[in-house]
């Protein structure tokens, strides 16, 4: 696979943008896995990489119990990025000066730049670029040059081009940074001298390889979900092992309008692909358990606990299986603390099915892969866009989008609403802008009036966030003929609905789902 010819390690420091950081090395075609900073120097020089990048972190470099590294690590020949505390870090080791700056930077900042560097080819003299720091390197060590400074920053980047060394104090990952990622492109190419194979057609076509051979003649077993992830895990597994590979698709009947069905289309016995496809319709006995139960948590346990029966019921008419597939991506592995992934291998995306189901390993065909590239990788697989571009849906669906108790009339309202504002916001060409967007049934009922007659009923609430991570968003600033035209449609045509709200609130303070 690509992956070995090339490897550029995201050493982490504790900062909340090394997934961002990784993301972007690898939209420029070069394959990267995070690191924690524990990782000891010969493991990372067994690593082979071509280049790392020292992450942010929230300490000072002069704190007791600060992420630190090596000094060594500076003589081992291997380029070196160093962004904010990575770049005091490096300053810190090889006898610079790190200090409290006079004045803290936060947020856009216009930073003068040598553009003689390696680095900073083809960018501005003048760049705007996103600060976060109280500390800053006041003297930069020996050999190094200062090809970076603000009226308040004298060292906002540094380099001691012999040694492939060089540190910027801003963040050239974030999207605040003008041309960050061409900052980040340089540093791959122009100084680790990466020739960029990290393509999604060469992992599809590797991967598709790797678990042919892997599974041979075995059983595989696939929990699907309907979700972008669990499908295109799915495909690849049908594309590899074909019949050998049994989908079991648990719908709970909270999924979205006429999502099932569709899921079915897809992987069903009428669908391109030549799997077994089992669907349990077991909506009945989902909305049984969920009858009075009002509390969200309570909500997930229950809708969590009664998957994995459903599941375990159907793997038992299977029998024995060699494989079981699951769909964890590098978010999941990163978030679930890197030096813990065999935990996370056993228990984590499908809540602890291993403990019930019999199988012999475990495989997880996206667990390299962010996001955006799990969605390129189902392109590359041929899976419809509808599907492979569909919104990020919680495990627990609509159960989490009804606030209160769950019920059979209450979904069909939520799926009503919610199918019509994703028509219409589809329909104005806005649905690419956004990170997220749904309608939501809230507990409020009020009074209003349809023809001559006085109605109390429910006030569904829609959602639309901005976002790229989905750490933090922005509530969108939707047209307003787009709200009105929803609004009405919602009116009219959902029965049980006369009112709807437009939710305004960040993240933070709320979260983008309701529960």
């Amino acid at each position: 696979m690509s992956k070995k010819n090339e490897l550029v390690i995201v050493l982490d420091f504790g900062g909340q943008y090394n997934q961002l950081i990784a993301r972007r090395v690898r939209e420029c075609n070069v394959y990267c896995e995070i690191k924690p900073y524990t990782i000891s120097l010969e493991e990372l020089k067994e690593l082979n990489p071509k280049g790392i990048i020292f992450t942010g972190g929230p300490n000072s470099v002069y704190g007791e119990d600060s992420a630190t590294y090596t000094k060594e690590v500076f003589e081992a020949g291997i380029p070196i990025l160093g962004i904010c505390y990575g770049s005091q870090l490096m300053a810190h080791k090889l006898g610079g000066t790190v200090e409290t700056a006079p004045v803290s930077e936060y947020g856009h900042t216009e930073v003068e730049l040598d553009t003689s560097s390696l680095l900073f080819e083809d960018i501005d003299e003048k760049n705007i670029c996103w600060m976060s720091h109280t500390d800053y390197i006041s003297k930069e060590p020996q050999g190094f040059k200062v090809t970076g400074k603000t009226p308040v920053c004298p060292v906002a980047a540094m380099e001691n081009k012999d040694k492939n060394l060089y540190a910027v104090q801003f963040h050239p990952e974030v999207m605040h940074t003008k041309k960050g990622t061409k900052i980040i492109s340089n540093f791959l190419y122009n100084i680790c001298k990466c020739s960029g194979d990290w393509k999604m057609d060469s992992f599809v076509e590797d991967t598709i390889k790797n678990i042919k051979e892997k599974v041979g003649n075995g059983k595989v077993l696939c929990a699907l979900s309907g979700g972008v992830d669990s499908s295109v895990a799915a495909v690849m597994l049908a594309k590899a092992v074909g019949k050998q590979l049994t989908c079991v698709f648990v719908d709970h009947g909270l999924l979205r309008k006429n999502e099932g069905d569709e899921v079915e289309a897809v992987f069903g016995p009428d669908g391109p692909y030549d799997l077994n496809f089992i669907r349990a319709n077991v909506q009945q006995r989902f909305y049984d358990k969920l009858a009075g139960v009002t509390d969200p948590e309570t909500k997930r346990k229950i809708i969590g606990e009664e998957f994995i029966r459903v599941f375990e019921e159907e793997a038992k008419k299977i029998g024995t299986v060699d494989f079981l597939v699951q769909g964890t991506i590098y978010p999941d592995v990163v978030e679930s603390g890197l030096d813990k992934s065999a935990v996370i291998k056993s228990h984590h995306n499908v809540g602890g099915l291993p403990d019930y189901v019999d199988f012999k390993e475990i495989i997880e065909p996206l667990r390299d892969l962010f996001k955006d590239e799990v969605r390129k990788a189902g392109k590359e697989l041929g899976i419809p866009e509808y599907l492979v571009m569909r919104q990020p849906f919680p495990g627990p669906g609509l159960a989490i989008r009804i606030i209160g108790e769950v019920t059979e009339e209450k979904v069909k309202i939520v799926q009503d609403a919610d199918a019509i504002y994703r028509e219409e916001v589809a329909k104005a060409g806005i649905d690419k802008d956004l990170g997220q967007y749904f309608a939501a049934l809230t507990n409020m009922r009020s009074v209003g009036v349809m023809g001559d007659f006085r109605t109390y009923d429910y006030a569904i609430a829609l959602r639309a966030v901005m976002t790229s991570d989905f750490m933090t968003a922005e509530a969108a600033k939707l047209p307003w003929e787009v709200l009105h035209k929803v609004t009405t449609r919602i009116v009219n045509e959902v029965d049980h609905v006369n009112r709807v709200l437009y939710d305004c609130t960040s993240k933070p303070p709320g979260t983008i789902e309701f529960e």
